[in-house]
């Protein structure tokens, strides 16, 4: 699901939802409304909501915010009595942004129907799709969570039930892919054998049924009660007879989980592999400490993700911690507008320096990454406009020098900072006194309480399976012949 975008920060990729009550006391629409209001942060793009009434899918996907598109007129028209939902956020990481893209997607087959939730990027995704095309799948979006509902449509049709189509499938694609299927009598989750992505396992109150969510946030949110996360390669299977799972593609691959989720995407409030994510920012702050050491007068952080790592900077330095910038709380995250000029513009206004704790004083300003430069200059100018004598900068994360291939929409290679330049000559051009990033050495021991190894391909170029040389990028205005691919490097 790759897409180019010149913004400056990260891109979040998506969250997804289900929710399955036996009893059909749950009211789903709210219930879904809700979590994804708890997994807004991990795509601000679209959203959507499928119901299952009697074995009857229905549901609403639109482009924006799930407070704008699903208003109260759109709410009320949903099914209020179905015993089953599911539910998306979405942030093109790969595919153009439009309503086609846009997720639960609902397919409808001679077997019945099928809603697919999808967070991830596959790595096959073009050949997949090519392979489709030329044996008839006539494809309405451009991203690849469409490529795995053709895969399982035809894996459904050839097999006796929807489980065993989820493994063929799996044996199929490959990359990251947390799902959340939902069909006319069951709810299904799945992940890759790799665990790039959460995904975790809820229980309703008193028993009556079962949850599956990107974040334990969102689990919170619906008052599920956490169970555990979803084994890599594991399908996990909810329906009237209970929860049961399939661990055939257990153990196939290492575990290796994106480490940005501990940096940057998660909630801070979720448990994410048995560690808390406060947790983990604070546990980078107080290595960043250790690290590059520095003597300040307060300790601050780049809202919202920075924040954390602050306080465990400042603890472990013994420097006070300031709330040295008030957010507009009115201003999503700055990659989200859709052009160079509106992010700019929205940088502008998302953030104003606090000066009573910044004023003739030395700060240690601790953000989670440094993408472009470009933010990181302009924040620091902040700093110094309101009178901060010097910036010392350090960053929650080692230097961004790779492109991500399974979910995070890291630019082009030529557009990172840190690949060309070196931490003198960044520090000069984002205009810091110092600055400090963390080590991979200890970025990879940020999940205190976890028991799982970290992707971290974006900072060292090594992945865990191998890099793609497609994209997904579909050009509509050639000849159809020209149209399966461009074979251009993925950034």
């Amino acid at each position: 699901m790759k897409e180019l975008c010149p913004a400056e920060a990260l891109h979040e990729e998506c969250g997804v939802f289900g929710i399955y009550d036996s009893t059909g006391k749950t009211n789903m629409v709210s219930a879904v409304y809700s979590a994804l209001y708890a997994l807004q942060h991990r795509g601000q793009e679209s959203c959507g909501i499928a119901l299952n009434v009697d074995g009857v899918l229905t549901g609403y996907r639109d482009l924006g915010l799930v407070s704008e598109v699903f208003t109260p007129r759109v709410l009320a028209d949903l099914p209020q009595d179905a015993k089953m939902a599911t539910g998306h956020v979405r942030y093109a990481t790969s595919g153009q942004r439009t309503r086609a893209n846009a997720q639960p997607m609902v397919l409808h087959h001679c077997k019945g129907a099928m809603a697919i939730c999808h967070n991830g990027n596959l790595t096959n995704a073009p050949q997949l799709r090519h392979k489709l095309e030329m044996n008839g799948s006539i494809f309405h979006g451009t991203s690849d969570t469409e490529v795995i509902g053709y895969l399982l449509t035809q894996n459904r049709l050839i097999s006796p039930d929807i489980e065993t189509a989820v493994c063929r499938t799996m044996e199929q694609i490959v990359g990251a892919y947390s799902l959340v299927i939902m069909t006319h009598t069951k709810l299904i989750a799945a992940r890759d054998p790799n665990g790039f992505r959460p995904l975790c396992i809820g229980q309703l109150p008193d028993g009556s049924g079962w949850a599956f969510a990107s974040e334990s946030c969102a689990l919170d949110a619906v008052g599920a009660r956490f169970v555990r996360d979803v084994l890599p390669g594991e399908i996990v299977v909810a329906d009237y007879t209970g929860l049961r799972t399939i661990r055939t593609h257990c153990g196939t691959a290492p575990h290796t989980m994106c480490v940005f989720e501990y940096i940057y995407f998660a909630r801070p409030d979720s448990i994410i592999e048995g560690t808390c994510v406060h947790d983990a920012r604070l546990q980078a702050g107080r290595f960043l400490a250790q690290e590059h050491p520095v003597e300040a007068d307060v300790v601050i952080g780049a809202p919202d993700s920075g924040l954390d790592a602050a306080l465990g900077y400042a603890q472990e330095s013994g420097i006070p911690y300031g709330v040295g910038f008030i957010k507009n709380k009115y201003v999503g995250r700055t990659f989200i507008q859709g052009s160079q000029a509106q992010r700019e513009s929205s940088v502008r206004i998302k953030l104003n320096a606090i000066s009573s704790t910044v004023a003739g004083k030395r700060v240690v300003l601790v953000d989670d990454s440094i993408v472009r430069g470009t933010t990181s200059a302009r924040t620091i100018k902040l700093l110094r406009d309101a009178g901060a004598k010097e910036v010392h900068y350090r960053i929650s994360a080692p230097p961004f020098a790779h492109p991500c291939y399974f979910g995070t929409d890291i630019p082009d290679e030529k557009d990172l900072i840190a690949t060309g330049h070196t931490v003198e000559e960044i520090r000069q051009i984002v205009g810091a006194d110092s600055l400090g990033y963390l080590s991979i050495e200890h970025v990879t021991q940020l999940a205190i309480h976890s028991k799982c190894g970290f992707c971290t391909g974006c900072f060292t170029g090594h992945y865990p399976v191998p890099a793609p040389n497609e994209t997904m990028d579909i050009v509509y205005d050639k000849p159809l012949s020209q149209s399966q691919t461009k074979k251009t490097p993925v950034s």
